[in-house]
């Protein structure tokens, strides 16, 4: 596979997980944990045929315990805040907080060996929390108090998938298979959870099934193995600047489908998120650059 078609396949998880928080709003009154059981189960289903079709199960018993943990970790603690957080405040505004991810995926990406955080960085970081803040504060300097659980659940989502992205650097050779496994492991952890912590709740008729399934299928099944080729084979620094426009489009959505309104203060906030994580992914290419140039040699 070439870099450039691996490149175009990470591609197609940012558009999937662009419509991530319409799905879940459509979901409406399914409980996180139960949802979270049943897109994962669809999700690794999806992958265990696919595994099994190209002869790679064999892959589950090579898999390091490390990677195992922080794979299952990082997508069953994500998932399970997100839905969380846009059940208990606006979806857009949660969703834009959630969205924060790829601006602290390259704050984080400084603390790393080799790696150097740049005023433009901190620059970013201020832009996109000022981005946040203006969603928390309504612009007024005071909250509604009935939503900052979903927002704090939201920014803990942030702060889990940065976190996974960051440290699943450590594990770049084991094989997009394993996703499988962190899909199916997932599943049966959120059954669990689901069936000591929660009362089940159906979806509701066929808006509410279509959207499980489009979500287990989509956001919570294919973004996760198309992702995992494109950072792993494709360019991974164009999908980290494209994947800003991850929480623009998912307002855009949630906007066209009358489910937000496209009021001044959320469009405000998503300049601003994207904005200052655009400037930061800028300083970072300009860096990664700067070091491939080569070096001036002295004269003799």
């Amino acid at each position: 596979m070439t870099r450039s078609r691996a490149t175009l396949i990470g591609f197609t998880a940012i558009l999937l997980w662009a419509l991530l928080a319409l799905f879940t709003v459509g979901t409406a009154p399914v409980p996180p944990l139960q949802l979270n059981a049943m897109c994962f189960g669809l999700g690794g289903l999806i992958g265990l045929g696919w595994t099994a079709a190209t002869g790679q199960i064999a892959a589950f018993r090579a898999l390091p315990l490390p990677a195992f943990l922080l794979g299952t970790l990082g997508l069953f603690g994500y998932h399970a805040l997100y839905f969380a957080a846009l059940r208990a405040a606006p979806a857009a505004e949660a969703g834009l907080i959630a969205y924060l991810w790829p601006l602290l995926i390259v704050l984080f990406s400084g603390l790393l060996p080799g790696e150097r955080l740049r005023p433009a960085h901190l620059l970013g970081a201020i832009l996109g929390f000022s981005g946040a803040a203006l969603i928390i504060l309504g612009g007024s300097g005071s909250y509604d108090p009935q939503n900052l659980t979903g927002y704090l659940l939201a920014l803990a989502c942030a702060l889990t998938w940065s976190g996974y992205s960051v440290l699943s650097r450590r594990f770049a050779q084991v094989p997009t298979a394993a996703v499988t496994l962190f899909c199916l492991v997932t599943a049966l952890l959120s059954l669990l959870l689901h069936l000591a912590l929660e009362t089940t709740v159906w979806p509701q008729g066929r808006t509410g099934w279509g959207a499980v399934l489009a979500l287990g299928l989509g956001p919570v099944g294919l973004a996760f193995y198309t992702w995992d080729i494109g950072v792993k084979r494709g360019d991974i620094q164009l999908l980290g600047v494209a994947s800003y426009a991850a929480p623009l489009l998912s307002t855009l959505a949630l906007v066209l489908c009358g489910i937000a309104p496209a009021s001044g203060k959320l469009i405000m906030a998503a300049a601003l998120i994207a904005g200052g994580a655009l400037l930061a992914a800028r300083a970072s290419l300009r860096a990664a650059r700067a070091d491939r140039a080569p070096q001036a040699q002295p004269p003799a």
